[in-house]
Order: C-alpha cells, then sequence, then structure tokens
C-alpha cells in the first residue's frame, strides 16, 4: 500500500518565482541606472552649451573709454536653440549692479572668476537650468567685475529624457521576459534530473533493488546515496523476511504433522472411550492448531508477496486444473466431487502462487460446509475480466454477517464446530486486491454460497 507523502508547495513554481522575483529585480536596477545615467549624461551636454554660450558672452566684453560694453554674439543664443524652443534668460551685472537681461535671474553667490557654477532654479515661474561666470576687465585704470548668468528651461531635456526611460522601460521588459523564459528553461531542466531519477526507480520491478548508478548532478548525489542506502537496506530485510517465512512455515508445520500422526497412532490402539474421545479432541486441536499456523503463514507470505508482486503469462485454466487434481483426494475423502468447468483457456499476466492459493483457500472453504454427496463447482469465465467462481450447496452465508467474511480471524455463525482460522477469506481479498481486483461473496438462490474472485 503506497502513502502518498505530505507535499509542501513545489520546487519548481519556487525555483520559478525566485527566479522571476530575481529578474524583476534586475530588470528594475537596469531601468533606474540607465534611466540615471542618461539624465546625466543628458544633464552634462545641457550644461556644457551652457558654459559654452556664457563664455561666449564673457569674450564679448570689453572696457572702451572706461565704459563696459558687451556685443551678445549671435552664435551665444543660436547654440541653445532646441527642437523644443526652450526660452533663454540671460542677465548681465557689473560690480554687483544689473545692467541688461532678465533682473529676477541672479547670479549664483560666489561664482568665482572665470569659474563656472551650476544651479536649477525657476525665472517667472519656470523650471530653468542656470550657469553663472563672472570676468574681471581692467581699462585706463581702472578694474570692473562683470558677472553673466544664463538660464535656459528643460523642455528638451525632458522630452530626452521621457524618450530614454521609455527606452529604458522596453530594454527593462525585454531583459524581464527574456529572463523569465530562461528561468523557466532552466527550472525544467534541473526539475528534468529528478524527474528522471523518479522515471528510473518507477520502471524498475518489484524485486530490482540494485543501486542506482547513472550518473547525476552532484547535488543530487547525496539524495541517490541515500536510496541506494535504503534500497540496500530493504534488500537485506526482505531477504531475512523470505527465510523467516519459509525456516517458520518449516519448523511450525513438521513438529504438528508429527504429533498428529503419532495421536492417530495412539487413538488406534485405545480402547477406553474417554481415552479415545481425549484423543479425538487432540487430534482436531492439533488440525485446528496446524491449520491456523499454516494459513497464518500463507497470510504472511501472501502480504509480502502482494508488495512485491511478480506477474508471470499464465493460463488460469492450466493453473487452477492442477490445483483440483491435486485437492480430488481430499474431496474424495470428505465424498464430494470437484468439478471444472468455463473456457478452455484464460491467459492472464498474474502471480501464479498468489492466485492458486487464493483459489485453493475458496476451494477448501467451500469443501468445508458443503454436505456429503455434493458438486462443489469451480467455474473460470474470461469476459469482461477474468473471474474464477466457486459454488457449493452448504448452508451459504449468513446474511447479515456477509459483509464482515473477509475480515481477519472473522467467522460466520454457522462455523461453530468446523476447523478454520477466519483467515482463508482474507487470504483471498489480499490476492484480488493485489491484482487489481475485488472478492465478491454471495448466496445461491437454490441453496449454497458461491464466491467470485475478479481480477
Amino acid at each position: 500500500m503506497t502513502t502518498s507523502p505530505t507535499v509542501s508547495g513545489s520546487l519548481r513554481n519556487r525555483l520559478v518565482l525566485t527566479l522571476i522575483g530575481g529578474a524583476a529585480v534586475l530588470a528594475i536596477l537596469l531601468f533606474l541606472t540607465v534611466r540615471s545615467y542618461a539624465a546625466r549624461v543628458a544633464q552634462q551636454g545641457q550644461d556644457d552649451i551652457l558654459g559654452a554660450s556664457v563664455a561666449s558672452i564673457l569674450d564679448a566684453a570689453a572696457l572702451r573709454d572706461g565704459q563696459l560694453e558687451v556685443d551678445i554674439p549671435y552664435a551665444a543664443f543660436s547654440m541653445l536653440s532646441t527642437p523644443s524652443d526652450d526660452r533663454v534668460f540671460y542677465a548681465i551685472y557689473q560690480d554687483g549692479e544689473f545692467l541688461s537681461g532678465y533682473e529676477d535671474l541672479s547670479p549664483s553667490d560666489s561664482p568665482g572668476e572665470e569659474r563656472l557654477s551650476f544651479q536649477t532654479g525657476e525665472v517667472r515661474g519656470e523650471r530653468v537650468r542656470q550657469v553663472s561666470a563672472s570676468r574681471a576687465l581692467v581699462g585706463l585704470g581702472r578694474q570692473t567685475e562683470i558677472e553673466v548668468a544664463l538660464g535656459q528651461t528643460q523642455d528638451a531635456l525632458s522630452d530626452t529624457l521621457d524618450q530614454i526611460s521609455r527606452n529604458a522601460a522596453y530594454l527593462g521588459i525585454g531583459f524581464f521576459l527574456l529572463t523569465a523564459a530562461l528561468s523557466f528553461w532552466v527550472t525544467s531542466t534541473t526539475i528534468g534530473q529528478l524527474n528522471k531519477l523518479t522515471t528510473s526507480v518507477t520502471r524498475r520491478g518489484p524485486q530490482d533493488l540494485s543501486p542506482f548508478k547513472k550518473p547525476v548532478p552532484k547535488e543530487m548525489a547525496p539524495l541517490v546515496m541515500s536510496l541506494n542506502s535504503l534500497m540496500g537496506r530493504l534488500d537485506q530485510s526482505l531477504s531475512q523476511s523470505e527465510d523467516f517465512i519459509a525456516e517458520a512455515a518449516h519448523r511450525v508445520r513438521t513438529p504438528l504433522a508429527t504429533v498428529r500422526s503419532y495421536a492417530e497412532a495412539t487413538l488406534h490402539r485405545v480402547e477406553r472411550e474417554d481415552n479415545r474421545e481425549a484423543l479425538k479432541a487432540m487430534v482436531r486441536a492439533i488440525d485446528e492448531s496446524s491449520r491456523a499456523a499454516g494459513q497464518l503463514l500463507d497470510h504472511a507470505m501472501i502480504t509480502f508477496r502482494a508488495d512485491h508482486l511478480e506477474r508471470e503469462e499464465i493460463d488460469l485454466v492450466v493453473l487452477i486444473r492442477e490445483l483440483v487434481q491435486r485437492l480430488n483426494p481430499i474431496a474424495e475423502m470428505k465424498e464430494l466431487t470437484l468439478s471444472l468447468t468455463g473456457e478452455p483457456s484464460v491467459p492472464y499476466s498474474g502471480d501464479p502462487i498468489l492466485i492458486q492459493n487464493a483459489v485453493r483457500n475458496m476451494i477448501d472453504n467451500a469443501m468445508k460446509y458443503a454436505p456429503s454427496d455434493s458438486i462443489v463447482q469451480i467455474t473460470i469465465i474470461a469476459h469482461p475480466d477474468p473471474q474464477i467462481q466457486v459454488r457449493d450447496s452448504g448452508p451459504g452465508f449468513p446474511p447479515d454477517e456477509i459483509d464482515t467474511l473477509t475480515r481477519r480471524f472473522e467467522r460466520g455463525q454457522n462455523a461453530a464446530g468446523t476447523i478454520g482460522s477466519g483467515l482463508g477469506l482474507t487470504i483471498a481479498q489480499d490476492v484480488a486486491t493485489a491484482h487489481g481486483g475485488s472478492l465478491l461473496l454471495k448466496n445461491r438462490s437454490k441453496g449454497g454460497a458461491c464466491v467470485i474472485l475478479s481480477l
């Protein structure tokens, strides 16, 4: 009987979720990294153009006759043109006093001579990138300082960053999808090794407990080593069980048979009636013990073989005919006739020892309750499924107990005074279950019992 293990989630799903989760994090990091780097590059490009523009304005400044003249070059503003027509603001200061431009555009606090100072602020409600620079001019014994502040809106930069963000998002999504696909492939490949191991073990025959020798990844080596160790211990345990069952059968049955033979021999020599009755009770007790011990061993053997079923191609008719021939002498002693009818040939793949043991218990059960000079009928049917039916003309099964008679040691009320252990039908039921079939008990309409073993 196979017990389903307790399942806790899916290893495949865990691997897939872990890999896809990692891919999602990497995709987000990739998007943020690309966008941040692109923003820095784009901002640096705008700053370089602003710096060149303000430098060209400073270069155009000069002192003539003690007066400051600034002839703003056309190129200073033309180089700031963008597809989005960003607005440009400028302001010129001399020694801290406003001269020209936009008065609300203030230079930085201390840009320093010939140095560029960049900052981001607002001019007339618009966000601008601003650069400030200063230059000292000397003429006619006079020194003056000119400061130029230049600002430009960032509409074009925003459009560029939006385009870069979209491209980075597409790149991140593509990376995520590709990584997700690779995750499924990697997971399937990894789990495939476990599936191969499972298939290899599942395809083995019930008696194949040899070590697993195929190459496996080193992460699976501990599992395979544990599996090989388990199969080795199981093989040793099964061998010991087989030896124990065979030895127990011999050691239990042989002494009981010897004691019974001595009891019967003594019974023939004893004349006193009370002694004869005592010896008869002894023989009866020995028969019951022998039968119980035999059926207990048979049940243990059947339980063992059912868990390790060895199927062979057999003919049920030939198998049951051999059994009937062996049981005929016992039936004749009880003045019974065993009749085998049905199909001429019924091929089947099963365990011949188990099937024969089950049918022997069914026939033996029928012979115990069948009246003298009656017929125990054995019928073999091939379709729709192989069936072996055993009918007798005895008292039948107690109707209110018919559903419980296949339990261990369960005997009907009409079994009083009849030798038995209550295991015969249990053995037949276990054999049927091992072959994927069933055992049906019912009473015949004209009297008697009918046991149907379906395979």
